[in-house]
């Protein structure tokens, strides 16, 4: 995986499970994209903020997967935020069909559906 991308996935934890699949989808032979998750998986005890804003600076870009849960997940509202002041590029996917409410934190940022094509895509740009 010398090509792949290094990618924090921000989510909300009502979505996890979502978010695995998401992850999951890079080990299918016939998936377009590599990346390295760096999504924090497990919530922080302490010092979260610095914790995640280091791994975010560690990344070359973020995706943010967008649901219904996402407008209440105020650790995901954070982590759209940091990457914003951080100056990483940021990418949404709807992972509810019908959803189509972006966060105000992600300004001009595009959003797509997710398809592999688009995730490929966001994934080359990085």
């Amino acid at each position: 995986m010398a090509n792949a991308k290094v990618v924090f996935i921000a989510f909300a934890k009502e979505d996890e499970s979502t978010r695995n699949l998401f992850t999951g989808q890079k080990v299918h032979p016939d998936t377009p994209f590599e990346f390295v998750d760096m999504s924090v998986k497990e919530p922080y005890e302490t010092e979260w903020r610095n914790k995640v804003r280091t791994r975010i600076r560690r990344s070359d870009g973020i995706i943010v997967l967008i649901s219904s849960s996402t407008p209440k997940a105020d650790g995901q509202l954070w982590e759209i935020s940091c990457a914003v002041e951080e100056g990483k590029p940021v990418y949404g996917i709807w992972i509810e069909d019908g959803y189509r409410t972006k966060p105000a934190e992600m300004a001009g940022a595009p959003c797509y559906v997710w398809t592999w094509e688009n995730v490929a895509n966001i994934i080359d740009a990085l």
